[in-house]
């Protein structure tokens, strides 16, 4: 969608990574529609291989990376970020994840979840996180 295009025209943006399991699943990695944004689950994984393993923090911030990469696909930037859903697999990780998306998201304040998981898809991966955004008018 481009800025040219009428947010309430109806038209919905979908739009994939490549990732491995995009296809197989069924899913976008983000969609836009109007003036709303939604990311995936965002891990650390580039190219199909988890990057950072072992390190939290780290794997937070290519998480974030990767979502406002996507979002930006669809025309939206980190300060139209209002919801952040952080899954963590362990609770002492917390802190490490919490602080990497302070560096992102601290002035811009979104509402946030942090639940603690038992796993995700890769056992190396530590933490996923969902973005959503919502754009101004034009």
């Amino acid at each position: 969608m481009t800025d040219a295009a009428d947010p309430d025209d109806g038209t919905v943006t979908r739009l994939g990574s490549g990732g491995p399991w995009e296809a197989r699943y069924g899913y976008s990695r983000v969609v836009r529609a109007g003036r709303s944004a939604w990311t995936s689950g965002c891990t650390s994984t580039v190219d199909g291989v988890v990057t950072h393993v072992g390190d939290a923090a780290a794997q937070t911030a290519q998480a974030l990376r990767i979502g406002l990469a996507a979002l930006a696909e669809v025309g939206a930037g980190p300060t139209d970020v209002v919801r952040t859903r952080m899954y963590v697999t362990d609770r002492l990780f917390v802190d490490e994840v919490g602080r990497a998306h302070q560096a992102v998201f601290g002035a811009v304040r979104p509402v946030a979840t942090m639940v603690v998981v038992v796993g995700l898809l890769d056992p190396d991966h530590l933490v996923e996180i969902e973005l959503e955004a919502h754009l101004p008018p034009s």
